[in-house]
């Protein structure tokens, strides 16, 4: 019975009884899938998952596929957790023109560290940051914790034009390239060539706080990073952005400026989470780094100005249709005419105010309606914060001057067209040394100027005045 052997064991010969009534009820049950009602012992089955406790909550939009992470997945004992080290490469010679070490990106695979696939260390990652100045600065406190939570992490910058200029004040930014990502319909071989840029330094992970649909997500996919995080549509526009993007946020609003001073607080929970025996980290405070050449330059401005080095307050939000003017997307009512600032500049007591005007356009009309005004002409964010941190104090709207002011810890007064516009984007306005003062009509222009002038007595008492 050679032929009975090869056969197997569940399966048996045909009967070979006439008298059966059919050869079929003779044959044993055969399953060719595999059941969870085998044979095998109770007690050594697989228990089935029917649902992952935490789980993130599935956008019907994004991927269809996605299952999220295995839950049987085990990480074996080298490089499995913990935070990853300092950049294990050698440095470069610079006794050699041609470096050390030195092979063409992509091909130094032999020194490449293993935690990058294994813990997903991140060496290099890119920030693509939607908005204008004011938006680019509360994403500092991100940027310091990508650096805390990926030690030897460089981070570069994709941004406008406008927001370009604030990463002169942040230390931890290695490149800062000029590129408009809420431009809808941009030009083919700026895009073209920014894809080329951004793949060519070859990111571990990459962010996106422009609100992605199809369009953008295939932007980031094409960096060919491996880690790709971005905000997405809350609304029909997301469809399908999922299918390029490794993890997603939807916001409240179609306008993540609305959320104010934490407007980023779902990207910074997520970069900030415990993650294989690694802590949550907690956020950082906003801080900005002002170089000596910029402090040199914008000195020189507000002595021409007849100011002295800690004894003026500087007066920001006059109104005008000059970008300069440093406001938040999610309050586009925060502009003062100069008639209400000089109502305002007249209870000013032992220091003198410096009216910061956008454009030059503007002095003549700070002129006819002050005598004797000290006017400085500022457009670029690096010189408002070195006019701030050489000032007593700051009286603003709701512009970048008064997270300037959070940011170097000077006294501020803030002007806000309503009273969840001030709790929105000044939080803990006691903690920051802020005076918050809304309108009670929800409009700037109706703002109570009592109240401007008994706040802005804290200018008056001598511990205003800084050396």
């Amino acid at each position: 019975m050679a032929t009975s052997s090869l056969l197997p064991k569940s399966l048996s010969l045909l009967p070979t009884n006439p008298s059966s009534p059919s050869p079929l009820a003779h044959l044993p049950k055969i399953s060719f899938f595999p059941h969870p009602f085998s044979d095998q012992p109770i007690s050594t089955r697989k228990p089935i998952l029917l649902h992952r406790p935490n789980a993130k909550k599935k956008n019907p939009w994004l991927d269809p596929f996605d299952d999220g992470p295995d839950p049987d997945l085990e990480y074996g004992g080298l490089f499995s957790d913990g935070k990853q080290e300092e950049d294990p490469r050698p440095p470069d010679n610079p006794n050699n023109p041609y470096g050390f070490l030195k092979f063409p990106m992509g091909y130094n695979v032999e020194i490449a560290s293993l935690a990058l696939k294994i813990r997903g260390d991140v060496r290099r990652c890119c920030c693509v940051i939607s908005g204008g100045v004011y938006e680019n600065l509360l994403f500092f406190p991100a940027i310091q914790l990508i650096k805390d939570r990926y030690p030897g992490v460089q981070v570069d910058v994709v941004a406008a034009l406008r927001g370009k200029q604030t990463y002169e004040l942040n230390k931890n930014v290695r490149w800062a390239n000029a590129y408009d990502p809420d431009d809808y319909f941009p030009d083919p071989m700026e895009y073209t060539d920014m894809v080329g840029i951004l793949k060519s330094r070859y990111y571990d992970m990459i962010l996106s706080t422009k609100l992605a649909g199809i369009g953008h997500a295939a932007f980031l996919f094409m960096s060919t990073a491996r880690d790709r995080v971005s905000y997405v549509y809350p609304n029909v526009n997301a469809a399908g952005a999922g299918l390029f993007l490794s993890e997603t946020f939807v916001p409240d609003s179609m306008n993540l400026s609305e959320d104010g001073y934490h407007m980023y607080h779902q990207m910074l929970d997520w970069l900030g989470r415990p993650f294989r025996n690694v802590p949550r980290h907690p956020v950082p405070p906003l801080k900005v780094s002002i170089s000596r050449k910029l402090k040199e330059v914008v000195e020189a401005k507000y002595k021409n100005a007849g100011a002295e080095k800690g004894r003026y307050i500087v007066i920001h939000g006059i109104q005008s249709d000059s970008k300069a003017s440093m406001q938040s997307r999610g309050d586009t009512d925060s502009l003062l005419p100069i008639e209400v600032w000089a109502k305002i500049a007249k209870e000013i007591r032992g220091v003198r105010p410096v009216f910061v005007i956008p454009h030059e356009k503007e002095r003549e009309n700070v002129e006819e309606v002050i005598d004797d005004a000290s006017i400085v002409f500022i457009t670029t964010p690096g010189q408002l914060a070195a006019l701030i941190n050489d000032s007593a104090g700051v009286i603003a709207t709701n512009t970048a001057a008064i997270q300037f002011a959070h940011a170097r810890e000077k006294a501020c007064v803030a002007l806000f067209c309503s009273a969840e516009k001030g709790n929105l984007f000044m939080p803990n306005a006691e903690e920051r040394r802020c005076r918050v003062v809304s309108s009670m009509t929800g409009k700037l222009i109706d703002i109570d100027v009592e109240a401007v002038k008994s706040a802005i007595q804290i200018f008056n008492m001598p511990l205003a005045v800084v050396a």
